[in-house]
């Protein structure tokens, strides 16, 4: 039996985007077995799918669930809800849930995997650092402009390598079971802030623009986004960016027992890789 759980794979959902990829890679790194949950995978998962869930949890011990397209997206904590008491159902012992800071389905989502009877821990995070090199802001910052309806509210991102050594802590550290860790970095910044932080980092001319609502909306309209991510993202930057997320929180330094990366070493490491284009 021992050999059997130690042979049970950690699903991970949303395992090739940037929180899941990084825990994928730091259980594997550990020599544990790891199954990724995508739409590409074998077994194929898909949250619009319920037919694929079952396939996807046979024989898993632990799910780090990452929910697409965000976990503020109106219907998420009733999906999540149902997807969590079916892993129970099927011998899953543990938990873990990506969720997000000043979101109101997002926290309905966090009592709906508590309420489900896993060991479970929340990873209540502020918005990735990452954001501004591996998706959504790379192009904004590549073209020299970050055009965004948000003013100078503060914004405590946090690092994406913070929040997986966080999950993998959550798998395999029992005294993580039944933990809301709030996640954030160490320090707050507006995204004009953040913006020239990266400026100063690559030696670059990039610029924060603030834009109307309206002005967003058209945008992501003219890039092609579907209305529904439309919708979201318009949900995000005009209602959760309104301060209320704007304090710092200890939840890093709770789960790893040290100081959550600053946004200043991030820059600088992402800088010398080229990935902003040309540096100092």
């Amino acid at each position: 039996m021992q050999s059997e759980i130690a042979n049970a794979p950690f699903l991970i959902l949303g395992g090739t985007g940037k929180t899941g990829r990084r825990v994928a890679e730091r259980l594997a790194a550990r020599g544990l077995p790891v199954r990724i949950g995508s739409r590409a995978a074998s077994p194929a998962f898909d949250w619009d799918d319920r037919s694929t869930w079952v396939a996807t949890l046979q024989g898993v011990r632990a799910v780090y669930i990452a929910y697409h397209p965000d976990l503020a997206a109106p219907g998420a904590a009733g999906i999540v809800g149902d997807f969590a008491r079916l892993a129970v159902g099927m011998g899953v012992k543990r938990l873990v849930l990506l969720s997000g800071r000043g979101e109101p389905e997002a926290q309905r989502a966090e009592q709906a995997v508590i309420a489900s009877g896993a060991d479970w821990t929340v990873l209540r995070c502020s918005w990735f650092m990452q954001n501004f090199s591996e998706a959504f802001l790379l192009d904004a910052v590549l073209s020299g402009e970050v055009a965004l309806p948000v003013g100078d509210v503060g914004e405590p991102f946090v690092d994406a390598d913070d929040i997986a050594d966080a999950a993998v802590a959550a798998f395999i550290d029992d005294r993580h079971i039944g933990q809301l860790y709030e996640m954030t970095g160490s320090r707050l910044l507006s995204f004009r802030d953040a913006v020239a932080e990266i400026a100063r980092a690559t030696g670059r001319d990039v610029r924060f623009t603030e834009i109307t609502s309206a002005e967003f909306e058209a945008g992501l309209g003219a890039a092609g986004l579907p209305a529904d991510l439309v919708g979201l993202l318009m949900m995000l930057f005009t209602e959760v960016f309104d301060g209320r997320n704007a304090h710092i929180a200890d939840g890093v330094e709770r789960a790893l027992g040290r100081p959550a990366r600053d946004f200043h070493d991030y820059a600088t490491a992402v800088a010398a890789t080229g990935t902003w284009g040309e540096t100092k």
